[in-house]
């Protein structure tokens, strides 16, 4: 059951942590974009293209996350945060991006 609807923030930067991707959610304008991690790449060639999103549901007992793709719900995707001892990659998160590499990432 999705038991939190994720806030706005002050920033209006929400960034969440997969176990393969960093997750920033632009709460003003509702769009997202993912940073792959672990790749040979710099973080532009790295990072998809702003996607706008209709909701984002988090789930703190499960650690999952639904993004809403359309207004209907009926279009989504799901992922997990990465915690520590993760569940879904058994701990063994790939590389983390710097702040540098994330605020150049939002600004393309």
């Amino acid at each position: 059951m999705i038991s939190e609807v994720a806030p706005s923030t002050e920033d209006e930067l929400f960034v969440l942590e997969s176990c393969h991707s960093t997750w920033i959610f632009d709460t003003e304008r509702l769009r997202f974009r993912r940073i792959l991690k672990g790749l040979a790449l710099d973080a532009h060639a790295a990072t998809t293209a702003w996607r706008q999103y209709f909701g984002l549901e988090l789930d703190p007992i499960s650690e999952s996350f639904v993004v809403l793709l359309n207004a209907e719900g009926t279009r989504l995707l799901r992922s997990w945060r990465h915690v520590e001892h993760c569940p879904q990659c058994g701990g063994n998160q790939t590389g983390e991006l710097s702040l540098d590499d994330l605020r150049g990432a939002t600004l393309a």
